[in-house]
């Protein structure tokens, strides 16, 4: 847990100090969240990362449950929830999972299959928004998959790019899917507005300007 010196907090808002970082490949945003916590929580060098990353076999499809062990070569105390142990049979015709699911299938269920033993938290369940407010009250941050496609920010004046999260300059080509898998980290709340805060790493904003909402 971060010192209270290091969150904006009062009873109804909490605005925890986290580290925006972009990016760098359409794949990686779910490596970017990791780094922004890590450093929010526990500074690790480039180096452990990547070494942590070779040792995990980590490649360019990257899974929530990768994430969970991630975090915890990394030491990291954790909590994984999820809706489903393993993969879930019914995103196999989706566009965005199509290309790895029959070669990802069985890696990802061996994962959930031995991270009991491994050490890895996983729990089967909802998480209510209430449950994340309380999360982030105690000072943590929130690693969140979330639907790209529905992701939106109330502060920005343009919508939020769904497409690829390319990096700048590189054009994207893609029809609107029905899902697209996005990491975020959210990063605080405002009970009176009823929105979350997060951070987008498929953005380069400064953390001044970096809060981006999402209306539950």
């Amino acid at each position: 847990m971060k010192p209270t010196a290091e969150a904006e907090r009062s009873t109804d808002a909490v605005q925890l100090k986290v580290p925006i970082l972009q990016q760098s490949f359409h794949w990686d945003c779910g490596l970017a969240c990791s780094r922004m916590v890590l450093q929010y929580l526990h500074p690790v060098s480039e180096e452990e990362f990547r070494i942590a990353g070779w040792n995990l076999h980590l490649t360019e499809s990257i899974w929530t449950i990768d994430l969970a062990y991630l975090m915890h070569a990394l030491g990291v105390r954790h909590r994984f929830c999820t809706q489903t142990l393993g993969v879930d049979k019914g995103y196999r015709n989706q566009s965005f999972y199509r290309k790895y699911f029959d070669t990802e299938e069985h890696r990802v269920n061996q994962l959930f299959a031995k991270a009991e033993a491994s050490g890895v938290l996983v729990d089967k369940c909802s998480v209510t928004i209430q449950e994340i407010q309380e999360h982030l009250s105690m000072g943590h941050a929130a690693i969140v998959l979330v639907n790209a496609v529905l992701l939106h920010c109330d502060l920005c004046s343009t919508p939020v790019k769904y497409c690829c999260f390319l990096p700048i300059g590189q054009k994207c080509f893609c029809r609107k899917p029905d899902y697209q898998g996005h990491f975020i980290v959210v990063c605080g709340y405002n009970k009176a507005s009823g929105c979350i805060f997060y951070n987008n790493p498929a953005y380069a904003d400064s953390v001044g300007q970096a809060r981006r909402e999402i209306t539950p």
